[in-house]
């Protein structure tokens, strides 16, 4: 079979969506079909940009390439699935999301564009049309399923992509760093963390691995950990290799992830792979669908002394952290992370 995967990217930023995708192409190949991955670039404004960047989806032809047949596609974020084809199945990532759950809060730049309503309006129109036309709707969490339910009244499957490499992931310490690993941007909320720091004790370390979004942000939280007088108790790391990321997951102490309401994050069960708790937030989305607050993991309220209490609370006690840690590992593998489910239900005729 011959399999196109659409996907988005914003040029230079490259995070789990970019992972999926490739770990799909991968995985396809591997069950012995062509696959592809179709990567256009995705700019959301201004806003006559992210309309005519919709209707120019739906204009595009992928049904063959120089006499190759696309068999089977696989869409897996806003517009790609504008794009018509009768043999689509989405795996939704997420939708526009200034359009739907972020569209009254401060991370919406659509909610203050001039014609926004218009166009949130006109987005969810789309949505609903093409979504309604595909052979499959599948999500990647609880969390986007509960989503597409609430705005657009479609149902939807989860199947949860495993993390790459699964096997690599290993415990060997529970050391004297707190690790989170993500892309450093605000919806991330590193800068609830560096807050937090001013409330726990002075040895606490914290590494942040992951690139910035923006230059100017990653310099506007140094600055703030600065005016805080947490700057060496910090460890920004960037980018890092699989090794490295490997080996900081298994001599952390406890990993920190603080988004707003994720749609799944690589990093929950990439913990959780190695014996390791996770620090997350009440309105943190995906991550909750994993972590059982006093269970597996603590579980707190996007405040920085109540996740100062926690980190406090792990710091001081390491036997705390394993026995956490252990539970984490338990429960990670109680979860279908099964590629050869995926690959079925992507594909069902």
């Amino acid at each position: 079979m011959n399999v196109l995967i659409l996907n988005t990217q914003v040029p230079f930023c490259y995070g789990g969506a970019e992972v999926l995708a490739e770990d799909l192409q991968a995985q396809l190949e591997s069950a012995g079909h062509r696959a592809e991955i179709l990567t256009l670039p995705f700019k959301w404004y201004p806003q006559l940009t992210l309309a005519n960047t919709s209707v120019a989806r739906k204009l595009m032809d992928i049904s063959n390439f120089n006499g190759v047949t696309i068999d089977r596609v696989i869409a897996l974020k806003f517009p790609m699935w504008l794009i018509p084809h009768p043999q689509m199945s989405l795996w939704i990532l997420h939708q526009h999301r200034a359009a739907y759950d972020l569209w009254d809060s401060s991370l919406s730049d659509l909610a203050g564009m001039p014609d926004g309503k218009a166009l949130r309006d006109m987005i969810r129109r789309e949505d609903n049309a093409a979504i309604a036309a595909c052979k499959g709707v599948f999500t990647i969490s609880q969390n986007v399923t509960g989503r597409l339910k609430q705005y657009n009244n479609i149902a939807s499957e989860v199947l949860y992509p495993p993390p790459r490499s699964m096997e690599r992931f290993r415990v060997e310490s529970y050391g004297d760093f707190f690790f989170f690993p993500s892309r450093i941007t605000p919806i991330k909320r590193q800068e609830l963390v560096i807050e937090a720091l001013v409330h726990v004790p002075e040895s606490v370390q914290v590494v942040f691995a992951g690139e910035a979004d923006s230059p100017h942000y990653l310099e506007t939280l140094k600055k703030r950990a600065q005016e805080l007088g947490v700057t060496d108790r910090i460890r920004w790391a960037g980018r890092i290799s699989e090794e490295e990321k490997f080996d900081l997951y298994a001599n952390a102490l406890m990993v920190i992830f603080t988004p707003v309401d994720e749609d799944y994050g690589y990093v929950t069960p990439e913990a959780m792979l190695s014996s390791k708790a996770v620090l997350t937030l009440e309105d943190a989305g995906g991550a909750t669908e994993f972590v059982q607050h006093d269970k597996n993991g603590l579980i707190v309220q996007a405040d920085p002394r109540a996740m100062a209490l926690a980190m406090t609370r792990i710091w001081n006690d390491r036997d705390e952290a394993q026995r956490l840690g252990v539970a984490a590992r338990a429960r990670v593998e109680e979860i279908d992370l099964s590629w050869d489910k995926i690959l079925e239900r992507l594909l069902q005729p």
